[in-house]
Parts: C-alpha cells; structure tokens; sequence
C-alpha cells in the first residue's frame, strides 16, 4: 500500500490516507486491502476501526475524496516498497507510470484544466445527482450532507480549490470529487465516475465556468444551483433515471443494488430513533 502521505484529520480520532494514483480497479483493491487490515487490527486492540460516515455531529464527517484523472499510454512496473520477499505477488506491487496526462491544462490558464478533461467535468457535474446514490450509499451518509460548516460538499457546480462544491480542481492535472464518503464501494464509484466521463467526452458535454466564490455567497449574490440529493431515497431515484451511471451495474447489478438499498431506506424509515423519543415522547399537542 503506497500511501504517499498520511496525517491527523479535523475531528477527534480521524485520520486521512492518501493513495498514489493507479489503475482504478487496483487502487480500489488496495483500499478493500486497507479497511480490512485496519478493522481487523483494531479488533485485536479492543477499538473499532469506524468506516460510518458520520458517527458524531457537530465535527467533521469522514469522506474519500476521489482524485481523478484521465491518462493515455505508461507501462506497468513493480515498485517492492522496501520488501525484499513478495512471495511472489509481483502484480499487488504493480503500479503504472509514464504516459500523457490528458487533463493537463492546454492554454495560458495554468488552472484550467485541457479539453477532454473539461469535458469530463461537464459528464460527472450532468451525472451527479446519480453519482451520489453511489458515493453516499447509506443514511448515514446524508447527514454528513445536512451538518454543514464541515466542507462537505452539497451544490451541484465545480470551482479551483473550491470546497464548497462537488468537484474541484486540486492540482493541475487532476480534479477531485467530493461527493463520496468513507462507505463508498470503490469499485461501483469508480465505474459510475468512467461512465459519466465517458458521456461527457462523447456528447462534448460543457463544464461551464468554474466557481471561484464560496458557494454560499455566489447564492447569496443571485447564483442559481442545485444541491445534491439530499436523502438516499432522493439520490436512488436519481439513480433510477439515469441509464448512463445505471450502466456501470450491468446484468443483475444495479437491480440488486437498488433492491438493497431502497430496503436499507425503509427500514429506516418505518423505525422510531432516539431523535423520535427525545422530540415527541413528552410532547403535548
């Protein structure tokens, strides 16, 4: 696990990980390897090892950013990582490398990234209300979604190093969707994300221009935009209208998923929570 930098997040007890950037499915792989170790770990110490999203109100949620970009080219290489024995597992120390970098900007705006990523933008802001049925799969999710002053993205728009909105361009070359949380499968978020790209590439889908403001005041000025689903019931519906982020599930998959998780969703919503009690058991009408 090449994790590349590693420190001690806003919210007691919260810690960020940082991959270097692979092949999508090998980094989902590593991130699979990862949680399993670390809950496992934590068990024999007696602690839990939380994956929930947002455990606590009041501190910052835990999310996974994803860091996106679209490469042409490179070849495969073993990097050891120091083990001198890898039993001869050569392919889970195999990362890419070299090869050209398509997001790049391409003009005289070092920020702005080149045209196909432009165009990869505009897919995942069209897919987005979709995207998040996948990237904030739970009901927990969405109250990392309504606790806000935490920088959890909630608006439909993109912007340099905006924290405000669902995607922002992080370093040039790359950008960075936020709307995914530490619940995410990997796998499913990383072939909705291809999905959606590849229809704005086909379709030359425009990203429009990016949000430099702090979303709240760009509304507060006249802005229009939209949020995010705000309730996994919403964002599943999303889901159900959008054949192109529905496409990443194939066969069976995506009915599954939906059967799980509007399953997920009722049962919450037929179940009384200690919110119920603490605001209706005493009230008097």
């Amino acid at each position: 696990l090449d994790i590349i930098q590693g420190d001690h997040e806003d919210a007691p007890g919260q810690l960020e990980l940082n991959w270097t950037y692979d092949d999508v499915v090998r980094n989902a792989d590593r991130l699979t390897t990862y949680r399993q170790i670390c809950a496992q770990v934590a068990r024999e110490f007696n602690l839990i090892a939380c994956f929930m999203t947002k455990p606590f109100m009041g501190v910052s949620a835990s999310g996974c950013h994803h860091n996106i970009s679209l490469w042409k080219g490179g070849e495969d290489g073993v990097k050891p990582l120091g083990q001198k024995v890898r039993a001869g597992q050569d392919e889970v120390f195999t990362y890419r490398s070299g090869g050209d970098n398509t997001f790049m900007p391409e003009g005289d705006d070092s920020q702005m990234p080149g045209q196909i990523g432009q165009y990869a933008i505009g897919g995942i802001t069209k897919h987005l209300d979709a995207l998040t049925a996948i990237g904030c799969s739970t009901v927990n999710s969405y109250r990392r979604l309504w606790d806000t002053g935490f920088w959890a993205p909630v608006f439909k728009d993109w912007g340099f190093q905006n924290r405000t909105t669902g995607l922002r361009i992080s370093a040039p070359g790359r950008f960075e969707f936020r709307s995914v949380d530490s619940m995410v499968n990997p796998y499913l978020m990383g072939a909705g994300l291809l999905q959606a790209m590849d229809d704005g590439l086909d379709d030359e889908i425009p990203c429009g221009k990016p949000e430099e403001r702090n979303i709240y005041a760009a509304i507060e000025e006249g802005k229009k935009v939209e949020k995010l689903p705000m309730s996994l019931g919403d964002a599943l519906e999303a889901l159900a209208k959008d054949d192109v982020v529905k496409s990443a599930m194939p066969g069976e998959m995506y009915r599954l998923y939906d059967e799980y998780k509007r399953d997920e969703w009722e049962r919450f919503m037929h179940t009384t929570t200690n919110w119920d009690l603490e605001t209706y058991l005493d009230y008097l009408p």
